[in-house]
């Protein structure tokens, strides 16, 4: 299968928002689907059921689609910028993208990963050199979402999925699911956040299927060496570049392995493989020593003997490159030979951790989710049970005589008699904005002073209103409206012995100023002495 055509069967399509958009979780790899038209058949046996290939042949395959899906995000990021809400065709995404894991990897250590602000600054660059026309908030923005895909940002684990399909051994079409992730976030020393790569996006980087990572790196130095000796210094470049990723790539192997046996040891088996693969690893990191050094040497001595300038500065380039190889080798070796120590601490302190005292809590499961039904009456009583208990105990304050006794014994500040001179305030008289005056309100409040016993209509208020002052009718509306919903809670808190109310019993309103229901307005007379009552046996 050819890549655009890995492309075409790809599962990853989803709606999209500005610059903050999920990454597929899921990308389909699988040859045609069955009833498709195939190729003919070689063997000379037509439209017979063709045996399922050996073990060998098929394991190549999977190998091939795996390593096929660990690009599809990349070339998806392509795909999904025309419906990102902007300009954005400019860009060139899955460049960008290699960029971003090329920068993850080279910038994580074996304890730590990258920073992720550090990342973005230094894909700026790259992303500016595309569109330098682009305002730069713009191109900030095309490398957050970029490194933000290639996390995956927005689903459950953020990883990606492919489906791809192998034979069994019973020749049966098998279709597969592989998980995989480009870059991760992982928690740092002083709760911070880095990120680091994984092998599938190494594998990215170098072109190469998952092989193993010990025989690659060697291959990869070995490729080196020859073309050093050949003068080959261009190519020798990327041949140290891929060196270099794998021995990124191996460390991140051994890494995984010592914070497994951190989080628990019986996940592990110390007991056999992981000691033999130190023991390897130390063996590979010494060869690896000797070798670069040796290879080191032949780059130098190209170097000094190289007569053009371009041939100078790849020589150079290629001594730093080796350099950092042997670093990170070197620093992988101080991490095996504390492997050992390391296995036996934590040995002694999860075997010897005092268990849990208490299954955990589900407060919804447990709680919250069986109170939901219940009456109010019968949920608090269990919500006061559980938070009298579960929020622990409140020491009262009490007073110490050693501060006591200081207190009283430090002599008094000598301060002026009336204090500090206090400032002028700068006071502004606030304009009086309101419509109606306090003779109006006055007014309003004499006319709805109603009889408990003879409520008035609505028109006939504000025909009375309207005779004393023409803007009178409209506070009287407004004070009408308003007793159409009565505080009558307040008014029994506050102790009130009247409350206007209004009440519209489906009569219009015939006014030239005013539309709407002729309510009904009138007061009502309030129980205070059992307000009070009921006040006093509530305290």
């Amino acid at each position: 299968m050819y890549r655009g055509d890995a492309l075409r069967h790809s599962g990853i399509s989803a709606p999209f928002r500005a610059l903050s958009v999920r990454p597929p979780n899921l990308c389909d790899v699988t040859s045609p689907p069955p009833g498709a038209a195939t190729a003919p058949q070689l063997n000379g046996h037509d439209g017979a059921a063709r045996p399922a290939p050996g073990p060998a042949a098929d394991e190549g395959l999977a190998r091939r689609l795996r390593a096929l899906a660990c690009t599809a995000p990349l070339h998806d990021l392509d795909t999904r910028k025309a419906n990102l809400a902007g300009e954005y065709g400019v860009y060139a995404m899955a460049e960008v993208a290699l960029s971003a894991i090329d920068l993850v990897t080279l910038n994580m250590d074996f304890d730590t990963g990258a920073d992720h602000e550090q990342i973005v600054f230094r894909l700026l660059p790259r992303v500016a050199a595309q569109a330098p026309g682009r305002p730069a908030a713009e191109h900030e923005r095309v490398a957050r979402w970029v490194l933000e895909n290639l996390i995956n940002v927005g689903s459950v684990d953020r990883g990606f999925r492919a489906v791809y399909g192998t034979f069994g051994a019973d020749g049966a079409y098998v279709r597969r699911d592989y998980d995989f992730k480009l870059i991760e976030e992982v928690p740092g020393p002083g709760g911070g956040v880095y990120l680091r790569t994984t092998d599938e996006a190494v594998n990215v980087l170098v072109g190469a299927l998952d092989t193993d990572v010990t025989s690659a790196q060697i291959a990869a130095e070995v490729k080196l060496e020859v073309l050093i000796s050949r003068g080959r210094l261009a190519d020798a470049q990327l041949a140290a570049e891929q060196a270099r990723y794998r021995t990124v790539q191996y460390s991140e192997t051994l890494r995984r392995t010592l914070d497994a046996t951190r989080r628990n040891v019986r996940a592990v088996d110390w007991l056999s493989a992981v000691p033999e693969m130190i023991a390897e690893a130390l063996d590979h990191v010494a060869d690896r020593y000797r070798h670069e050094n040796a290879i080191l040497t032949n780059i130098r001595k190209a170097r000094d003997e190289a007569e053009g300038a371009e041939h100078k500065r790849r020589a150079a380039e290629l001594v730093d490159i080796v350099k950092d190889c042997i670093r990170r080798h070197t620093q992988l070796q101080s991490r095996l030979l504390e492997a050992g120590p390391l296995f036996r601490a934590e040995q002694d302190r999860q075997a010897f951790a005092p268990p849990a005292a208490r299954a955990g809590l589900d407060l919804y499961g447990q709680l919250l989710a069986p109170l939901l039904p219940l009456p109010v009456e019968q949920a608090a009583r269990a919500t006061d049970a559980f938070f009298a208990r579960g929020t622990g105990m409140r020491t009262p304050t009490s007073v110490r005589v050693g501060d006591l006794v200081e207190m009283l014994l430090t002599p008094p500040v000598e301060r002026e008699h009336l204090g500090a001179e206090m400032p002028e305030p700068d006071l502004i008289a606030t304009p009086d904005d309101s419509r109606f005056s306090e003779e109006q309100l006055a007014v309003a409040m004499e006319l709805l002073d109603l009889p408990a016993d003879a409520p008035r209509r609505l028109s006939g208020l504000l025909a009375d209103a309207r005779r004393r002052d023409p803007d009178l009718p409209y506070l009287i509306a407004l004070l009408a409206v308003h007793a159409a919903s009565p505080p009558v809670g307040t008014a029994y808190r506050q102790g009130e012995q009247r409350l206007l109310f209004a009440v519209d019993d489906g009569t219009e309103l015939e006014d030239h100023e005013f539309g709407g229901a002729d309510l009904i307005v009138g007061t009502a007379l309030l129980d205070a002495a059992g307000m009070a009552a009921d006040r006093a046996e509530v305290a």
